[in-house]
């Protein structure tokens, strides 16, 4: 699987990779650290899009509930599965991106045993099915 993480906070980003590594997974992962150098990745035409993107909501430049609005607006994105990862577990927070067309909303593990759960635990789902059948019961993730 081709995934994607933008977020602006180093330490998560490494905790992400790093969590992935252990995994012993066979993917790939780009990392952003803002919404504007994700969404310049995103809108060149000769790049492979990714299955999964894993979506900050408080980014400097441009936030994630921003980038989940274009990249929903647009056509070409329509078979990538949103994550949104974040710290936020605000009920306005959730019920936004879920409108906006999120996959799902994760909150952020603050132990690295309980993020390696999450991450398998997302990556083993069939997102065919997940996104056909999207209802608020299965959007909010937690372990």
């Amino acid at each position: 699987m081709r995934i994607l993480i933008a977020d602006d906070d180093e330490d998560d980003r490494t905790f992400f990779s790093d969590a992935m590594t252990e995994l012993k997974m066979d993917n790939e992962l780009t990392l952003f650290n803002d919404g504007m150098a994700l969404m310049d990745y995103l809108s060149n035409p000769d790049i492979v899009l990714p299955h999964l993107l894993f979506l900050d909501l408080n980014m400097p430049l441009k936030s994630g509930f921003e980038c989940l609005k274009e990249i929903r607006a647009n056509q070409r994105f329509k078979e990538v599965s949103i994550a949104i990862y974040s710290t936020s577990s605000s009920e306005k927070d959730i019920e936004e991106t879920f409108i906006e067309g999120a996959n799902i909303y994760i909150k952020k593990p603050n132990d690295f045993t309980k993020l390696k759960k999450v991450i398998k635990e997302v990556m083993d789902i069939n997102w065919q099915f997940h996104s056909s059948g999207l209802n608020k019961e299965t959007f909010f993730f937690s372990i």
